[in-house]
């Protein structure tokens, strides 16, 4: 399959920059696979198609996000992505070509030096002389298309309410839209994906099966490897969620407890062992995850219910409105 068969036009002004006021107050279009059938429906419904009695079990992403993003004192970009030892970072950096092999540079009182140069990907690994103050200078990579840098109010919002594992650079957004009050009567259970930056990368290649996805570090821990096995269907939140399962029980024949890297690629034609159901949000044109989307639910479906979403002014992307698929 080719990438320019998930695009489609979204208009601007549907994506969302700024989350709502209140987590649960989100749309839910809820996608009948089978049936073909969309429903519109509001997020704090949820419960009605969510049943402990039935065997429903939803596995949610309790990563952290961390602050990622920082500044030197020339202004250009440092993006952490693996913290070594707490002097010692993996990085992506911008402007690229600022960042040559010895070059030194500053965030706050600290003098960070470029010691090596990734060659397959050009990742920088950069020494500090000390320990970098994170509440101080560093802030959260909010994704591009929101068009702003982030605010203070973004430090508890960009965060699920059970966040609890620190190491993301993005959050697992399809989490967001759960408050205690609604999340503590549907059965539940976590697994965590650290979310990395393949979450930023567009797809490149013409033809899908030519990307290479980023490796992204996960665990899961014996209490939800029981409550999986034990489950009748199973509902990963998020993308990150339903990757996780999916990559133990490819690697291992069903979900265990473990722990280890994924760079697993679910498009069309994928043979899901675990997922049930999924609660996603509407994610970016060509993007990796719209054909996650489109492999569970079915090309021809997802890309007639992102029209749909379209039509009736649905709120897009990390801060938008999200989607049930059952």
């Amino acid at each position: 399959m080719l990438t320019s068969d998930f695009d489609y036009h979204l208009p601007p002004e549907l994506i969302a920059s700024e989350p709502l006021a209140e987590r649960s107050a989100s749309r839910m279009m809820v996608l009948h696979r089978k049936a073909g059938r969309i429903e519109h429906r509001m997020f704090r419904e949820i419960g009605e198609f969510i049943s402990r009695e039935a065997g429903d079990m939803l596995v949610l992403n309790d990563t952290r996000v961390v602050p990622a993003r920082y500044f030197t004192d020339r202004g250009h970009e440092v993006l952490r992505l693996q913290i070594l030892t707490p002097t010692r970072w993996r990085c992506m950096v911008k402007p690229g070509k600022k960042f040559r092999l010895g070059h030194t540079l500053l965030i706050g009182e600290v003098t960070g030096t470029v010691v090596e140069i990734m060659e397959d990907n050009g990742d920088r690994i950069i020494e500090f002389d000390r320990v970098v103050d994170e509440s101080k200078h560093g802030h959260l990579a909010l994704p591009h298309y929101m068009g702003r840098d982030d605010q203070p109010a973004d430090r508890e919002r960009y965060q699920t309410v059970f966040a609890r594992s620190e190491g993301s650079i993005a959050a697992p957004t399809a989490g967001l839209h759960f408050t205690p009050d609604v999340l503590s009567p549907l059965p539940h259970t976590f697994v965590t994906l650290h979310v990395g930056v393949g979450t930023f990368q567009p797809v490149k290649v013409e033809n899908i099966a030519d990307h290479k996805m980023h490796s992204e570090v996960y665990e899961v821990s014996a209490a939800t490897a029981q409550a999986v096995q034990g489950a009748r269907r199973v509902i990963p939140v998020g993308t990150t969620a339903l990757r996780t399962l999916e990559t133990v029980a490819r690697d291992h024949g069903r979900v265990i407890a473990t722990q280890g890297s994924t760079d697993i690629f679910i498009h069309p034609g994928f043979e899901f062992r675990v997922a049930g159901g999924l609660l996603t949000n509407f994610h970016l044109p060509k993007s990796t995850l719209i054909m996650l989307v489109s492999a569970f639910a079915g090309k021809e479906l997802v890309m007639q219910a992102y029209e749909e979403a379209i039509r009736e002014r649905y709120r897009f992307f990390s801060y938008g409105d999200c989607m049930l698929i059952v």
